[in-house]
Formats: structure tokens, sequence, C-alpha cells
């Protein structure tokens, strides 16, 4: 589920950009502010709000290391702010002096795009303050950017519907005509990277005035080039989608609308798992916090709000649970890796181990413990001497594991390592989702390389995945 954390109202006017780094959240409005709020309270820094634009403020956004923020405005100009201080670092004038609408930077660089009403694309060294490049697109306004993670490639949006891929140096890579009718209102690019070993991978969210939010895979191929390919086209509003977010795992989307709703998608399947209805205007903004289960929406209304998605187990702490003894379909329905130490006492006396009772209890087994036991620490640990014992139990904790498959428990929720349910789902660079802690093991012991596919991970990283965490809340809910 998703709950209404709080409403931040210090705008006078449509807000109409929302950015977080790891710290902070800042908020732009025609008001000609930026405000900048702590993301651990939302309570407003002092040197908040910063006023150094004439004329409304159309975007706002971090740079990767989240020591600056720009800003850019009607005023033609993008200008650069110090989050230490509120200072201004630097004001850049968009060539031709035309409204800016848009600005990004660019990961890994110190290069910043400005996007303007009059087609013109300008990058900056913003460190500098000097411009190395501009490029245009027509008569058509750029309202929409964003950078591939790796920073060398970005994807512009315009008022004539058209999505462009661009390298770094402003050389136009790919384009594809009319992708939202009556124009592109935003596009965002998930934070992953994907490889095959012949082209890399990324996902781009783009969304408009035609009311849809679509999804692309964008297939880099270097010297060769790129394609644009269309995933999953959304209609989960019914008006004109403003704006659109990756989450920082990748695996959900946000969405603005004039419909006055944001919509949350798990960005795989496309599928609509939330739609809030709190703004009372067309909501212009949205942002995911990289660092938590956050979303900020920001609205005609002169609001933002900051939501906060729960992966929906704990709304089910008082449910009754079944335990062992009690089964359905020939199986038991609550998951080993839920049973209290007396359920674990209660299966041995099922199972005819009743003499591993007072053993198990003295130790504290619970069914983690039970379903983690091995040939070794019955032996070192337990001291269960009996070889005809201690096979007898193995033999039974592996039907134990197996007994899951036939709960109708979805195999997706199942960890591959340990085929059981997860309780902390992450993805691995095999693009895999495990239980964090297999994983973490396997990775430790196995020199690197991928349970699924064996060959060797690219990175450690290990990604929450908070859509399927959700996912299995939902479903253990659902259980009877």
């Amino acid at each position: 589920m998703v709950s209404l954390v709080c409403t931040l109202q210090g705008h006078r006017d449509d807000v109409n950009c929302c950015a977080f780094s790891v710290r902070l959240l800042a908020t732009c409005s025609t008001d000609k502010t930026v405000r900048v709020y702590s993301a651990a309270d939302f309570s407003e820094l002092p040197f908040s709000p910063l006023a150094g634009h004439g004329y409304g403020v159309h975007c706002c956004c971090f740079s990767p290391c989240g020591r600056y923020l720009a800003s850019c405005s009607t005023d033609a100009t993008t200008m650069v702010w110090s989050m230490e201080s509120g200072d201004i670092v630097a004001v850049l004038q968009h060539p031709g002096r035309s409204p800016v609408r848009v600005c990004a930077f660019a990961p890994g660089t110190s290069y910043l795009v400005s996007g303007a009403s009059d087609g013109s694309l300008a990058v900056w060294d913003f460190q500098s303050k000097a411009l190395l490049k501009t490029a245009t697109v027509g008569e058509t306004a750029v309202v929409a950017c964003s950078f591939t993670p790796c920073g060398q490639m970005m994807a512009t949006g315009s008022t004539y519907g058209d999505l462009r891929l661009w390298d770094l140096y402003l050389n136009q890579l790919h384009v594809v005509k009319n992708a939202h009718d009556l124009g592109v209102a935003c596009c965002h690019f998930a934070p992953q990277v994907q490889s095959d070993g012949q082209s890399v991978h990324f996902r781009l969210g783009s969304c408009g005035q035609d009311s849809l939010l679509k999804i692309w895979t964008v297939l880099w191929h270097g010297p060769a080039g790129c394609k644009l390919r269309l995933l999953h086209t959304l209609t989960g509003q019914s008006a004109p989608v403003l704006s659109c977010a990756f989450s920082a795992d990748g695996q959900l989307l946000v969405s603005g609308s004039v419909d006055k709703t944001v919509a949350v998608y798990d960005a795989h399947q496309g599928l609509l798992l939330y739609t809030l209805k709190q703004h009372e205007r067309y909501v212009t903004a949205c942002a995911f916090s990289p660092t938590a289960a956050l979303i900020a929406t920001g609205s005609m209304d002169k609001t933002v709000n900051v939501w906060r998605l729960l992966d929906g187990s704990s709304e089910h702490g008082n449910e009754e649970k079944a335990v062992p003894g009690r089964k359905s379909g020939g199986c038991v329905t609550l998951l080993a890796s839920d049973w209290s130490e007396d359920n674990v006492s209660a299966w041995l006396c099922e199972e005819g181990l009743e003499a591993l009772v007072s053993t198990f209890k003295a130790n504290n087994i619970d069914g983690v413990e039970l379903l983690g036991l091995t040939k070794e620490t019955l032996t070192a640990e337990l001291k269960v001497d009996s070889v005809g014992l201690r096979n007898k139990l193995l033999r039974k904790v592996e039907e134990l594991k197996m007994s899951m498959v036939c709960t109708g428990v979805p195999d997706e929720f199942l960890c591959p390592i340990t085929r059981e349910m997860m309780k902390d789902p992450v993805i691995a660079a095999d693009g895999y989702s495990y239980e964090r802690d297999a994983i973490e093991g396997w990775i430790s012991s196995r020199n690197r390389s991928s349970p699924m596919t064996n060959l060797p991970l690219q990175t450690t990283v290990l990604t929450p995945n908070r859509t399927l965490k959700m996912a299995i809340g939902r479903w253990k809910a659902s259980q009877p």
C-alpha cells in the first residue's frame, strides 16, 4: 500500500518539478522560487527558498553527488546552487535567450544540459561555466530530458511529440516521430543497465498529451547506433500525463496526470498497482527517493505530497496464521520460514521426531534455523549423534522445502537458491531476484558467479526489489 507522509505547502503558485538527492528534496514553482527540504523529516532548510530567477522555474535537478542543484526558468537562465550554503555557483544564459524548460546533469561528468522553448539544446561545463555544444530539434519546445545511468547518452522529448536519442556531444543517434500524439511531457531513464555482450540495454519511460505512459527499451550497439523499441503502453490515467519517474531499483514507474491522479505501476509487467487521489488539481511533477521508499508529487494546487510505499506485510500482523497440523490440499499453509519455535516443535512431533524437541527448544530453533540445518550443524553444535535421526530430519527438511511448491506459491516468489519464499528480495547483476542472505552467501563462496547462468557477475551490487516484496506481501495476505 501507499500512505501519505506529509503535504508541503510552501509554494504560492503551481509546482512544476520535484527532485530527490540522497538527503534532500527540492521543488520549484511558477512563483519563481526553489524550495529545499531535508529528506529525513521534510523540514525546510535555513537557506530555502532559493530566490534568484526573474520568472517561473520549470525544472530542477540534483547533481549525481548531491552537492549542487540546477534550476531553469522562463528568464532564459539555468542556475546552479550550492547545497551546502544555498549560494549561486553559476548562472548559465541560454543561447538565443529563449525560456529554458528542462535541465539535467550528466552522471559521471561536470556537464549540464538545458533545453529551451525554441527547440535548442545546450551542453555546459557548469564548473567552468563554459558552453560546450549546441543543437536544435526544430521549431518546437524541448520539454523533457533524461540521461542514461552511464551518462553517455540522453533522451529528449518535444511538444511536437518526438523522442530523440543523443550522445553527450549532441550527435543525434535515433528519433521516434509521434512517440506521443500532441506532444511529449516528460521522459526518464531507469537507473539500471543491462548487457548481453553485443548491446547495452536501457529502459526509458515517457508520457504525453495523448494521456499515455509508455515504456521503451533502448538498445545501444555502440558505433552501430541504437534503436528504441516500445515495450508497454499504459492507460491507467484518463487525461494528459505530465510527469513520470522510475524508482531507484527500476521496479516501479510513477506518473502524474491532468486527471489529478498519481499512478504507480509495476515497470516490468506494465501493471497498475496504485492510484493516488490526494491532489486537487493537475499533478505536474513526481520523483522517487534514491534511497528510501518515498515518492514526491507536485501539483498545480501549489502543494507537494510525500508518499511512503509499504510492502504490505505489516498490514496483516494480527491475521490468523496456519500452524503445522493445519493443512490445505495436503500441504502446510504457513511457510516454514515463518515458523516460531513452538511451530517447529509441533512439526517435529507430527513427523515422529519427538526426540529432538528438547534439543531444538534449548537451542531456540525456529523456522529459519530449521531450514538452514546441515549435517555438520546437527553433529557439532546440536550434538545429535544418531546417524538415523540426523538423516531422517534432513530428509524431512528437504521435503518441507519442496512442499512450498505445492502450496501454490508463485514460482517467482521463491528464491532460486533456497527455493523458499523471499522476505528481502534483491536483484543481482544477472537480472534475477534472490533472497538477500542467500545471494550474499553465494557470492562470498562461489567466486561471484550467477546461480542461474553460471556466468561471472559484472558487479556484486544488490538492488532491493520493492515491487516483488510488495507482491509477496499481498499474496500472503490473500491466503486463508
